[in-house]
Formats: C-alpha cells, structure tokens, sequence
C-alpha cells in the first residue's frame, strides 16, 4: 500500500468511529494530534479507536483530539477533510440539522467555563505553532550550514545555506503578525504590513525616545502588539466608515494609525521586554543554573498538563531571535526523558500485565523522540505516583544541563518543536557543537536513569504492584485504555 493510500485508509477508519461526518463541526490538527469538534461526545467509539494502528491515543480538551504523531497528522488531515466533504455532499444536512448543531456549539461553548487567562494562552499558541515547521527547517540548515563553515568544507555553498537558514528569521516579525491579524478577527495581510514595519531597514533613520530605532527592535513582541492594535483599528473603522469608502480609507487609516504607535512607541517598549527577557533567561542559567534546570525540567510536564507551557512560546521565540538558539528547550526537553526511564521502569515491574507492557511497546519508540503524550495518558498518569517519578527524572535532566549553564557552557535549539532525540539536529551552544552534544546527550542519559529508579523504587506501593500484577481481566489491568480516552485536558505535547 503507497503512503497516500495508507493515509487515505487511516482516515477512513477513523470518521466512523467519531460519529461520521454529521457529527464533526470543525478540523484542525497541530504538530502530532488531529483536533475534532463534535456535536455528539457519546457517539465516539473510543476504544475502537485507539485500536486504529496508527492512532497512538485520544485525549479530549475544548476539543477532541487524536494523537497521529508527528508528519503522520499533517497526511492524514488532508485525507480525513476530504472524506468529510464528501459524506457531506452524499448526505446534505437539512436547515433543521444546521440550526440545531449551530445551538449545541454555542452551548457547548458557554458551558466550557473558559477563563481568560487560557483563552489568551489559546490565541498565542495559534500564532505561534504554524510558524514552527519553518523554524524546524530552517535550524537545521542552519546546524548543517554551521557544521560545514567549522570544517571548513563547500565554502561556496555555505553563503547560501545561510540565506536559507536566516531569511525567515529575519522576516518573522511579518508572519506574527500575519497571524496574530488573522487569530484575531483582523485582515491577516494589514496585521503582515504593519509588522513588516518592524524590520523595514529605514527605521534606523527614525528617532523615538531620544534614541535611534533598529530594525528588528521589539521583534516578535512587537510584531503581536503592533498587529493586536491593527485589528483593533481596523474594526473601529469597519464600524464608522461609510461603505462608499470603506476599501480605501479603512486599510490606510489602519496602516497609518497602528503603524505611528508602532514606530514611536511599541518597538521602543517592545525592545526593552525583549532584551529584559534575554537578560532575565541568560541571569537564571548563569547564577541558578542547577535549580533553575531543576524547577524547570521538573515542572515541566504539570505544565503541559494544564496548558500553560503555551505561554513559553513567545519567550523561545524571543531568545532565538536575539540569540540565536533558545537555552530554555533542551532544559524543558529533560522532561520527556524523565517519562521515557519511568515508563521503562513500569515495564519492568509490571512483568504479568500485558495491556500495560503493549502500551509501553509501542508508545516508547515515540517517547525517544519526543512524542511524550502516549506514555504520559497511557501510562504514567492513570498510574498516579509514576507520574511524580517522570518529573523527578526530567528535574534530575534539567539540573544537569542547567549546571553546565551555570559554568558558562550554553546548550540551546534554534528552533522549537522536536524534543528527544529529534532535537539533536537543532542544537547549538556557545562552545562548539561536539560539547553541547555531549552535555545534551548526559542530560538524556540523566534522565532516563533517575527517572527509571525513582519509579522502579518509589513508584508503586505493595497494593499498586500486586493489582497491577493481576490477570487480565481485572479491573486495573485495563486501566490505561480509558486513561487516554478523554478525561484529561492536554493542550498541546510536550515538544515545545
């Protein structure tokens, strides 16, 4: 079977199994889950669908979602949409059926108890995650080209590979605001324009809070200001300007107000949190480096679990504007190494519980990769105290990779995203790509093994062991299958 018709065939075994077409109102998917809105939760076969091959688990938040894994989602969407229309279009709903899935969304929605703060959170990771497969690629060009330059080799190539590798960092400020315009109810193309301001070169002749401007000054904090006044903007003249006129005084009023704040005010503020950032990251590391990585690695996966690791976006982002690779990643990435030496651990112990043992099998190749969710919601959380264990191995990780910090030697990622091995290709630090490999690879190492005897040791109690141990058809032998089936929110995985 090619690999279309293998994507084609995973959709298809999936649109039953969600209640079909009629019962979805919307598709999206992000770096590894494809992310359903449904009319009817009960019509979801749950455990019919995590028996799908290549469905690693499901997990239900304002949406329901579907771990593929990393490229798989990105095929199999495509196909799933397609088949959607297609139901449709065979099955036309009726104006009945159209008022009554438009009162269940809007029921559902007010019935969610959203707060602000992770709505807001919601909003900057939809700005931010369509951005990271560009900066994926062009970190690694940037690593290879870097790699090359240290060799010495293709001296003639490697002027190009850096064209590839710094065109669209030099240009991201455009894109945030592209999608920051577009996120909130804006013209996505004004948001890009007033963004674009940001990095023009003449900004370096204008003057603002007795200084010269740079370009670039304020990044992309600025870009998501700038283009968050934009949309602001634009709908207040949407709402005054006579329709006779709208399509030429509303794009330039819009361009011309937002981007005056802009240049004489938002790069100045915006350039001071950024450098404040940097300054703030490179202090923690320098003078706490050990704690820091600690807390952080340690608290790392709590975070993912409440959503609130979505708020580090912006912050990477930031860092490797200005520096060029983010010291905070591979830090965070400890985390995912912690689960791995648990859920390696849990094998161990539970010799007689095949359901688990399956899980673990077939969930660990991703975990080493980075894909940590299929461990996390199949193993390690259901389970209660292994989850406690996997932190205490991603803080062992992260206060390794954070001491070395301390003592002036950096490892960081030009891109965000992969984690796991997957991020070996993307690091970079301040004292040549062979020790910052070396210092990466012993926080892995670190975290596996303290995460694998903090769980072998402490993770079960006598009771834990001897029920978990039991023949199959006991009640928490099985108790990873519903553990992914929905009932933990999980915003986004843990490969930021």
């Amino acid at each position: 079977m090619s690999t279309e018709d293998k994507n084609r065939a995973t959709a298809a075994a999936i649109l039953p199994l969600v209640g079909g077409a009629a019962n979805i109102t919307s598709i999206a998917h992000c770096m590894t889950r494809l992310r359903l809105s449904l009319r009817d939760r009960s019509l979801v076969q749950d455990e019919a669908l995590k028996a799908v091959p290549a469905v690693m688990g499901v997990v239900e938040d304002d949406t329901y979602q579907i771990v593929l894994g990393p490229g798989t989602v990105a095929r199999v969407t495509p196909e799933f949409e397609a088949l959607v229309a297609e139901e449709r279009e065979a099955h036309p709903a009726t104006a009945d059926e159209l008022a009554a899935q438009g009162a269940e969304m809007r029921a559902a929605r007010k019935a969610k108890n959203q707060t602000p703060f992770k709505l807001f959170l919601r909003r900057i990771a939809n700005i931010f995650v369509p951005l990271i497969p560009a900066l994926i690629g062009c970190g690694i060009i940037a690593g290879l080209n870097g790699l090359l330059i240290n060799l010495g080799w293709l001296p003639s190539v490697t002027p190009a590979l850096a064209a590839m590798a710094s065109g669209f960092m030099a240009l991201i400020a455009v894109f945030v605001g592209f999608n920051t315009a577009k996120e909130f109810g804006g013209t996505p193309i004004l948001g890009g324009a007033v963004a674009a301001i940001i990095v023009f070169p003449g900004v370096a002749n204008i003057e603002a809070f007795g200084q010269k401007l740079s370009p670039g000054q304020g990044g992309v904090l600025g870009a998501l200001g700038a283009a968050v006044l934009a949309t602001y903007v634009e709908k207040w003249c949407r709402k005054w300007v006579p329709e006779a006129v709208d399509v030429l005084v509303t794009p330039t009023l819009t361009v011309l107000i937002s981007g005056l704040v802009t240049i004489f005010g938002l790069m100045f503020l915006a350039g001071e949190v950024s450098t404040a950032i940097g300054d703030a990251a490179n202090w923690l590391l320098e003078n706490t480096g050990g704690f820091a990585g600690l807390v952080l690695g340690g608290l790392f996966l709590p975070l993912v679990m409440l959503g609130l690791h979505q708020a580090l976006i912006p912050i990477h982002t930031t860092l490797i504007e200005q520096q060029g690779f983010t010291v905070l990643l591979p830090i965070l990435a400890m985390a995912g190494a912690g689960q791995v030496g648990c859920a390696i651990a849990v094998y161990k112990r539970l010799k007689h519980n095949t359901s688990i043992r399956n899980t673990i099998k077939s969930a660990l190749p991703a975990g080493f990769l980075g894909v940590g969710e299929p461990l996390i919601y199949g193993v390690s959380l259901p389970l209660g105290r292994p989850f406690i264990t996997a932190c205490v191995g991603g803080a062992a990780g992260g206060a390794f990779v954070g001491t070395f910090s301390m003592l002036g030697d950096k490892v960081g990622s030009t891109a965000i995203g992969p984690s796991g091995w997957a991020l070996f290709p993307l690091l970079d630090g301040n004292k040549g790509l062979g020790l910052t490999i070396a210092i990466y690879a012993g926080g892995l190492l670190v975290g596996y093994l303290v995460g694998f005897f903090a769980t072998y040791f402490f993770g079960f109690s006598k009771q834990m062991l001897v029920e978990l141990n039991a023949p199959q058809d006991s009640v928490v032998a099985a108790s990873p299958a519903p553990a992914t089936s929905a009932t933990k929110p999980a915003p986004e995985p843990a490969r930021l």
